[in-house]
């Protein structure tokens, strides 16, 4: 029952999110957190390795998602949930809808899709920040310094690199270089408390 659960959940997400996995952050959140599959956490924790790890965020989440789950059978039922639905639409516009560009409907529904696939970003964006720093809800605020202080250097490096030095960070680059922040500067506190 769990395989079958895990694929129909996954499978809306992978049918109804557009924009990438930005766009199915919020949706993946809401699913997995619902169903008592994750812990807000454990979720938050999640995103930040499967953002760090190679493969598609959506796919990595229901990979481990499915995993926790169901062992590897739920992992392989989550996974090609998520997955089935690009491979099928894809596959319909490959093999019917050559023109598909040309289309007066296509163009309408992408018109409609793309504000909010640019807030629905903006939103994850904006709730992994307030997350991240210290925002547990209205009434619950407590302030990583760590964290502050983490994305302060960031900031300041990536300003310095990009906008002085005229470089280009690849996303390689910016990953590493957070990760080197994060453990530099989480010895440094914690030395500090000694």
């Amino acid at each position: 029952m769990i395989y079958l659960q895990l694929f129909l959940e996954f499978f809306k997400i992978g049918l109804f999110c557009f924009g990438g996995a930005f766009g199915m952050i919020p949706l993946i959140e809401e699913t997995v957190i619902s169903r008592g599959w994750l812990t807000e956490a454990e979720f938050f924790n999640l995103l930040g390795v499967c953002e760090s790890t190679p493969g598609p965020i959506a796919v990595n989440t229901a990979t481990y998602v499915g995993s926790v789950m169901g062992g590897p059978f739920g992992s392989i039922a989550a996974t090609l949930g998520v997955v089935l639905p690009s491979f099928l639409i894809i596959l319909l516009i490959a093999a019917v809808l050559k023109n598909l560009t040309n289309n007066k409907y296509f163009k309408g529904f992408m018109r409609g899709v793309k504000p909010v696939v640019v807030a629905l970003i903006l939103s994850t964006g904006s709730m992994l920040l307030l997350k991240a720093i210290g925002f547990a809800g209205l009434h619950e605020f407590k302030v990583d310094i760590v964290c502050l202080v983490i994305l302060a250097l960031f900031l300041g490096i990536y300003y310095a690199v990009t906008c002085l030095w005229k470089k280009k960070l690849s996303a390689v680059k910016v990953v590493l270089l957070s990760a080197g922040l994060g453990i530099v500067v989480s010895m440094v506190f914690e030395a500090m408390k000694v």
